[in-house]
């Protein structure tokens, strides 16, 4: 789904990055509400594995591999607004540094894999919740339907992207059939792997999951003929908020060095759903050399290392470091101005009382 130089012209791409940069700006302000302090340490985490997944290609049908967009996953875990920056992050160190989305193209890529993502993706997720009994299996079945939904959502509004700016003459209903069909093959990859995740998270550590928050219901007790709320219970455990996110973020990292590092090397080498619609149809007649082509990590490898499974691996590591450092820079900014925002609130309220 990283499109590349050369697909869409120059005035849709320039449209779609001004609204990319739309669709950021008021991420960083919603992610304020987003980044407590649980959600804060964990957001350049939930990043960095996103980037580790996303080299992780499957096959999906003869010649055709998929791969994790992860706009579900990460707006479940952190909040729809901090999912798209998480994502919106991924893209940039993977068109900067690896060579993989164009750099031109890097607005329609946020619209495409950020942004309809999130919002599909986490709109199902919390319709279905409403419909849905208040329990964990609930999470992971909208979780899984979201998923499932949001790849082909990406591929129809790619569909769109061309329809206004493609730079070849590919009959409209030619790409729209061929990108949503190979990408309803894909989101099911997609759903299986945030449902996985989400499950395993919920089973550990259910208040750092965003999606599943308040979502259990009261004890309730039957008085008198009258249901009424039970007593609250002893507190045996440290309040959820000051539980330490430390294991879960030393786990979270691990796994997705692993991942980068050794797993992706048995990943699949067939082109993905775009790449292989496009050589199919015809899209990529104009396609553009990257402008990264030359750097030293470009195509997930190590310049001068010559064994490719090292190079590789060498490769992923340091993108799964360099997201997460990014990643965290700047959800911890977010997460400081919040901080500044509610001081500055508590603050002027104090004064008014006073007054």
């Amino acid at each position: 789904m990283h499109v590349p130089d050369g697909f869409i012209d120059a005035p849709v791409s320039i449209a779609a990055g001004v609204a990319a940069a739309g669709a950021v700006a008021v991420s960083l302000r919603g992610a304020r509400r987003e980044l407590d302090e649980r959600a804060a340490p964990l957001a350049g985490l939930v990043a960095a594995f996103i980037f580790a997944v996303q080299m992780l290609n499957f096959p999906v049908a003869a010649g055709t591999s998929g791969h994790l967009l992860g706009g579900a996953l990460a707006a479940i875990l952190v909040g729809p607004y901090t999912g798209v920056l998480c994502v919106s992050v991924v893209l940039l160190m993977q068109g900067v540094l690896f060579a993989d989305g164009g750099l031109t193209a890097l607005g329609v890529n946020i619209m495409n894999m950020a942004v309809v993502t999130v919002v599909v993706a986490y709109a199902v997720f919390r319709g279905l919740l409403k419909l849905l009994p208040d329990t964990r299996r609930s999470v992971t079945v909208a979780a899984f339907a979201g998923a499932l939904l949001s790849v082909p959502g990406a591929a129809v509004m790619f569909t769109l992207l061309y329809a206004l700016g493609g730079t070849t003459d590919v009959p409209l209903g030619k790409v729209f059939t061929a990108m949503v069909g190979v990408h309803v093959l894909i989101g099911i990859g997609e759903a299986a792997i945030t449902a996985a995740t989400v499950g395993a998270v919920l089973a550990v550590r259910p208040d750092l999951v965003h999606g599943a928050r308040g979502l259990a219901a009261p004890l309730k007790l039957r008085v008198g003929g009258e249901l009424v709320d039970a007593p609250a219970a002893a507190p045996v455990a440290a309040p959820a908020a000051a539980r330490s996110t430390k294991p879960v973020w030393i786990t979270g990292l691990v796994t997705a060095l692993v991942l980068a590092g050794f797993v992706s090397f048995y990943a699949s080498t067939s082109p993905d759903g775009l790449e292989k619609v496009a050589a199919d149809k015809g899209i990529d007649q104009n396609v553009k050399e990257h402008a990264t082509a030359d750097s030293p990590l470009a195509d997930y490898s190590v310049k001068d290392v010559g064994d490719a499974r090292l190079s590789g691996g060498l490769a992923g590591v340091i993108g799964v470091g360099a997201t997460v450092a990014v990643g965290t820079g700047i959800f911890w900014t977010v997460r400081r101005r919040r901080a500044e925002d509610l001081t500055a609130a508590s603050t002027s309220s104090t004064a008014s009382t006073a007054v």
